[in-house]
């Protein structure tokens, strides 16, 4: 699931595939804004063909946080 989860955030950022880790935050490592957070939420929604809802959105702030609601919702 973390290889599904980084090549899409690869879409969304300069920084390597090799330093997106479980631990790393969207906005602090990633450099992302809260509409590349949303463009994200998007992209995982359609490949993984679910709708994530927005009180859900805010706390996915770091990369194991999508894994883990992804591993546990599709």
């Amino acid at each position: 699931m973390l290889e599904k989860v980084k090549k899409i955030l690869l879409d969304y950022t300069e920084v390597p595939a090799s330093e997106i880790t479980l631990k790393t935050d969207l906005v602090k490592d990633l450099d992302l804004n809260s509409l590349d957070v949303v463009n994200i939420v998007v992209a995982f929604e359609d490949e993984f063909e679910i709708e994530i809802p927005d009180q859900v959105i805010s706390t996915l702030t770091k990369v194991e946080d999508i894994v883990k609601y992804l591993e546990e919702h599709v």
